[in-house]
């Protein structure tokens, strides 16, 4: 299993120089990925383009870009400018975001999500191969081909919860990117549905990315409690939601990995037992900062 971190999206005319400097001292520290999100601050692949072509020796990744605002042909546009920026260490992670986004942000409609995702898929996955589209779908049109320079295929992942998502990462994308889910959860419905519907399509084993708050600390109360306020709206999405249900759990800080050295170091192989095959900490917990970079350090080296 492979150990990763999740990059600051921070606010103020420092914000690009704090993603480099994170991203600096995680390949430093021998950690094998870092993933920007792409809600409301920085612009995740450009800010990646930024950093990472600063920083070398890294896998840098988008968990996620949404794919509604963005045209496949402009996203595919941009990814492989990032990937060129950053020497091909780019792993682009996409998604349907949220209705309540979509629809009372945007103003798209989020009728028909499954749809729109394989039609853009339709769209998004030749031109990353160099190859020209013509596509007329239902949700999704594009006749096009880019002349942005190629450095080798860019991975793509799908954040996939649900199972008809899941099924439709594994037969089309290289893997899933998770948050917010459980060892038991990934365990009896992430893995066997992706990697099912992945060996039916005779594709390769897919990846399975889950991402989770993590702090070691000798205090897990304070822990889960910040964890419990700072996480609380993604017990309110209902994708997150029905992930918390199939794990039993009251919230999001039930899934948080919090604990002393040992406690943590046993999550993660739970992790890996349910067949994770990267493990990415959002390091939320200040006062636990150095002990949990010490264990993620120690991890990587491991493979846990």
């Amino acid at each position: 299993m492979r150990i990763g971190i999740t990059l600051p999206d921070t606010r103020g005319p420092q914000a690009l120089g704090r993603v480099r400097d994170t991203l600096a001292r995680a390949a430093d520290d021998g950690l094998h990925s870092a993933w920007l999100s792409n809600i409301f601050g920085l612009d995740a692949l450009t800010a990646l383009a930024v950093a990472g072509s600063q920083v070398p020796g890294i896998e840098v990744g988008t968990a996620v870009v949404p794919t509604y605002p963005r045209h496949p042909v402009a996203l595919a546009q941009q990814a492989l400018t990032t990937a060129l920026a950053v020497g091909g260490r780019l792993t682009l992670g996409i998604g349907l975001s949220h209705q309540w986004v979509i629809e009372g942000m945007f103003g798209y409609s989020f009728d028909r999500p499954l749809r729109h995702f394989d039609e853009y898929l339709d769209v998004l996955l030749p031109l990353l191969d160099g190859q020209p589209v013509d596509v007329l779908g239902e949700t999704v049109r594009a006749a096009a081909a880019l002349t942005t320079p190629w450095t080798g295929r860019v991975p793509v992942l799908a954040a996939a919860l649900g199972p008809k998502m899941l099924r439709l990462a594994g037969e089309r994308v290289d893997g899933t990117v998770l948050w917010m889910t459980g060892p038991r959860t990934v365990r009896g419905h992430v893995v066997p549905t992706i990697q099912g519907a992945a060996s039916a399509a005779g594709r390769p084993p897919a990846r399975v990315v889950a991402m989770l708050p993590v702090a070691v600390t000798d205090d897990p109360a304070a822990a889960r409690a910040q964890a419990a306020a700072e996480f609380k709206v993604y017990g309110t999405l209902p994708s997150y939601r029905a992930m918390l249900d199939r794990e039993g759990v009251a919230g999001p800080a039930d899934v948080a990995v919090i604990g002393g050295e040992d406690a943590v170091r046993a999550r993660f192989a739970e992790f890996a037992d349910a067949g994770v095959t990267d493990l990415v900490a959002g390091e939320f917990h200040g006062p636990a900062a150095a002990r949990t970079r010490a264990l993620l350090r120690e991890a990587a080296r491991a493979g846990a």
